[in-house]
């Protein structure tokens, strides 16, 4: 009897528990909504590139033309508010006679796509070079700090050309060029936030319990390094946009005809003096998208950071 007692009690207690938790993650977002949405102009980059997202992801039925169909007789025609322009090419076309609508929508793809990925390979392995660095401490540490102080000795643009060169131009080394050049960010952002982390009581009580070091570094010291991290994730993200467009702008990233923002801006160079609208609208693309991360990036760090939240 007793143990068909003991059996009946523990399915309530767990969803006591499971209650508990939800209304703890649930308090937390609304903490963070609130700290947040305090900073105005957060609120207006994380809309803005919601829109870009959905704007990426929706682009086969957004697009009004192929992106790199070539139309013979409409050579550099302007937007459809100037003299010349035509409805059918709202932002008119390049010298080859491709809709700069339709490429600027199918670039806002490839950048998204840059950006996360370059993010995540340096995220990936900046934070267990990091974590390796700030437990371990000693001539590990020394040596892995050394690296990346070598690393972020040189320009960051300057090295991922370098690096290109050296792989070969294309989107794909484009983007580990630049992954590579963003990762001595978290690795010495993690560094430090381990090593103050690793002092802590509940660290050294999960020692006395027996964790192993394994347990102790990914399980109990780097989920209450994760804020910082994520703040300087989405400020990688802008830089991996913007790297990448001058890289393509460089030759040395996206190929043509790609429609990736940067390529676009190095095949308008030539026109810049007599067909200002091929350069100007690729442009505008990089600037609202990378001030929209940053402005999201603001008000991540508002919200996360204990230090900054606005009473």
């Amino acid at each position: 009897m007793a143990i068909n007692q003991t059996k009946t009690a523990d399915p309530a207690a767990a969803l006591e528990g499971e209650y508990s938790a939800s209304a703890i993650r649930r308090a937390m977002l609304a903490e963070f909504w609130y700290y947040f949405r305090q900073n105005r102009g957060a609120v207006i980059g994380a809309v803005t590139f919601l829109i870009i997202l959905l704007v990426a992801i929706f682009a086969p039925l957004i697009a009004p033309h192929d992106p790199v169909l070539q139309v013979r007789d409409a050579f550099l025609r302007p937007p459809a508010w100037v003299e010349g322009g035509s409805w059918t090419y709202i932002l008119g076309t390049d010298a080859v006679g491709r809709d700069i609508l339709s490429r600027l929508i199918y670039g806002a793809r490839y950048s998204l796509f840059i950006g996360l990925v370059v993010v995540t390979i340096s995220v990936s392995v900046g934070v267990v070079v990091g974590l390796i660095a700030g437990y371990f401490r000693g001539p590990i540490d020394t040596f892995i700090m050394r690296v990346m102080d070598i690393i972020l000795a040189f320009p960051s643009l300057l090295l991922a050309l370098v690096l290109v060169a050296v792989l070969g131009p294309g989107l794909l080394n484009a983007m580990i060029a630049i992954a590579l050049v963003l990762q001595p960010h978290f690795v010495r952002l993690t560094r430090a936030a381990v090593m103050s982390e690793k002092t802590r009581d509940y660290v050294t009580a999960a020692k006395v319990a027996g964790a192993s070091r394994m347990r102790l570094m990914f399980r109990t010291i780097l989920p209450n390094c994760t804020a910082p991290l994520i703040v300087q994730a989405t400020l990688s993200f802008s830089n991996a946009i913007l790297d990448a467009a001058a890289l393509g702008f460089l030759g040395m990233g996206a190929q043509p005809p790609t429609p990736e923002w940067g390529t676009m801006l190095a095949e308008a160079r030539e026109f810049v003096l007599r067909a200002w609208w091929v350069v100007t609208f690729p442009g505008l693309a990089i600037l609202i998208t990378v001030l929209a991360i940053n402005l999201m990036g603001d008000g991540l760090r508002d919200a996360l950071d204990p230090k900054l939240k606005r009473s």
